[in-house]
């Protein structure tokens, strides 16, 4: 069947009542969006003849995968999307320059200890390589950010991460702080080095990633929040420029500038990377979005 029968006054009708458009009550954006979103829907299933049991299987899938979102938004592409989406808009407007923005993935735990400059990140024993990174963060002009707060976090070397780890067994905020910089934007710290990591093994994104014959592996790799009185808050990560999955990273996290390659030398490993952050239009720019993020006591 063609997808003009989703156009018919039936199933235009049908819509409009779905969407609530005869009611004065509720949200107008919110009604026009459900209304294009179930269109949309309804044309996928006509498009590519999709059975009643399929659509079922699907709703039944999205049940199933409740706790996985986290995952399957990096992993569908729609993370990505979106700062792709932001990125169009900011050239539109003008507003170009600033350390590329990357997607924050589902494993960010607010109430990290807030620590001094120079920070050890990893309070387990971990044997494997210790990794130094450096760097300064600056503004448009090259000026040093003052007052900034550098929120790190990334996995063990087993590819774990502090509050998510399935043995249960790291320190509360292993890898993970809050690093105040002072006048010059400097920052420093230190912790063992991460390794990248799979999606759950038959899990729901192991699942749709197996049926579309991809993987669901990440690269090494180092998240950053940076907010600062004045500047855009920025949310980025570094993936490791000589991990093998630094190129097909799963959840498309993996930015141009954004792949430093760390100095292996001995039992340690450095990466000297600076940040720079555009001036906020408003104060609302220089705050964190307002996704849901597990926080725990520090």
């Amino acid at each position: 069947m063609d997808v003009s029968f989703v156009q018919t006054p039936t199933i235009q009708n049908l819509l409009d009542r779905v969407a609530g458009l005869g009611s004065p009550e509720g949200d107008a954006r919110v009604k026009a969006i459900m209304r294009d979103f179930v269109e949309a829907v309804m044309t996928l299933i006509v498009r590519h003849d999709i059975s009643e049991n399929e659509v079922w299987g699907a709703v039944n899938y999205l049940q199933s995968a409740a706790g996985e979102f986290g995952l399957l938004m990096p992993g569908t592409g729609i993370e990505h999307f979106l700062d792709l989406y932001m990125d169009a808009k900011d050239a539109e407007a003008g507003r170009t320059g600033g350390t590329p923005r990357t997607i924050e993935g589902p494993l960010y735990v607010a109430g990290a200890p807030l620590v001094e400059n120079d920070a050890n990140l990893t309070d387990d024993p971990d044997d494997t390589t210790t990794l130094y990174m450096t760097g300064r963060v600056t503004g448009p002009a090259g000026e040093p950010v003052r007052n900034a707060i550098l929120h790190v976090w990334h996995a063990d070397s087993r590819g774990f991460y502090s509050h998510f780890d399935p043995t249960r067994e790291q320190t509360p905020f292993n890898n993970r702080r809050r690093i105040k910089l002072g006048s010059d934007g400097r920052y420093a710290f230190q912790s063992k080095m991460p390794n990248g990591y799979s999606v759950p093994p038959g899990g729901a994104s192991d699942t749709l990633m197996t049926v579309l014959g991809r993987h669901g592996n990440r690269p090494a790799h180092v998240h950053f929040f940076i907010e600062a009185p004045g500047y855009r808050q920025l949310t980025t990560q570094i993936n490791f420029g000589d991990d093998p999955f630094a190129a097909d990273d799963f959840a498309f996290g993996t930015r141009e500038g954004l792949l430093p390659v760390p100095n292996r030398q001995g039992d340690s490993a450095t990466i000297a990377f600076d940040f720079q952050l555009q001036r906020a239009a408003d104060a609302e720019e220089e705050e964190l979005s307002h996704r849901a993020r597990l926080a725990v006591a520090a």
